[in-house]
């Protein structure tokens, strides 16, 4: 009997200690949803990420001096149109969105450098710039107007184009290369950035600031009895891509899809209510081609 008793206990501590480790990990599971697979996601959740990158950081890198798209806000914290969407790109596939204040001329050697990820910039797309990076498909289009000082008797590109006449760019801009190759009687000041060209113009140092509507809208209604808008087309309407490293098909695919979404489902309409519903009806007021009209 009693060695009957001697054999049966170790038995009973074996089962006993399997029926703990089974509710263990029963009550693991119901913690952490091993049920459905291990990761606690629906099947339908795991097809609504099927293109996540499991929080991988996407370093995204823009000068932040150019609002509403690129800016501060009071704390120094990144704000602005550009910071939105490429903030909801990332919520859509998956990344936690890291972002860089980069100096303009930084910003395509932060791509070269594996520094960056992409750029979002209001960058133009250009053939030189895309010898360097790749090209997203087109967020916005822009077109180029000229700030011209009040005293200046700049009424078109033309008369920029005149021996005497100074004309003030932001050094690597869309404005820089079409002065460099069109107004080759006026001379040329490059400055380090926009509010600098503006400083000219309203003193009196330039004649004209060339740059897009929206910048040359904002800067004359901030400097009316010193400066002249001057609107009149004088090329065609700008593309504005995200730029990212040469070679980078995965994240360019993505950012195109989530391009062509913005299209259709709104997104632009709601950060243009958010940044720029003013400038929207300024805009339509005179005529121009918006940012996100894409026809």
């Amino acid at each position: 009997m009693n060695l009957s008793l001697s054999r049966s206990f170790p038995i009973a501590k074996a089962a006993l200690a399997a029926a703990v480790i089974a509710c263990v990990v029963a009550l693991t599971c119901s913690l952490v949803g091993c049920a459905s697979g291990g990761t606690g996601s629906s099947s339908a959740d795991a097809d609504n990420t099927s293109a996540s990158t499991d929080g991988k950081t996407l370093r995204v890198a823009m000068e932040l001096a150019y609002p509403p798209f690129e800016t501060k806000d009071d704390a120094g914290n990144p704000e602005g149109l550009a910071v939105d969407f490429i903030r909801d790109f990332g919520a859509a596939y998956g990344y936690d969105v890291q972002i860089e204040n980069t100096a303009w001329d930084g910003l395509i050697p932060s791509l070269q450098s594996d520094k960056a990820d992409l750029v979002i910039s209001s960058m133009t797309i250009t053939d030189e710039r895309k010898q360097s990076v790749d090209f997203s498909d087109a967020y916005a289009m822009a077109q180029l107007a000229i700030l011209a000082n009040a005293d200046s008797g700049v009424a078109s590109i033309d008369d920029l184009n005149q021996p005497g006449k100074k004309v003030a760019v932001k050094t690597g801009s869309t404005g820089d290369v079409y002065a460099t190759k069109n107004l080759t009687n006026a001379e040329i000041v490059r400055l380090a950035d926009e509010s600098a060209c503006v400083t000219e113009v309203v003193q009196g140092k330039a004649d004209g600031f060339l740059y897009d509507q929206l910048t040359i809208y904002r800067n004359h209604q901030a400097n009316p009895d010193t400066t002249e808008a001057v609107f009149i087309p004088f090329q065609d309407a700008e593309e504005w891509g995200i730029a990212v490293k040469k070679g980078n098909t995965e994240l360019l695919d993505q950012l195109n899809a989530f391009i062509a979404q913005s299209k259709t489902d709104g997104e632009f309409d709601r950060l243009t209510e958010k940044y720029l519903a003013d400038e929207k009806k300024a805009f339509d007021q005179y005529g121009f081609k918006w940012f996100f009209d894409f026809e």
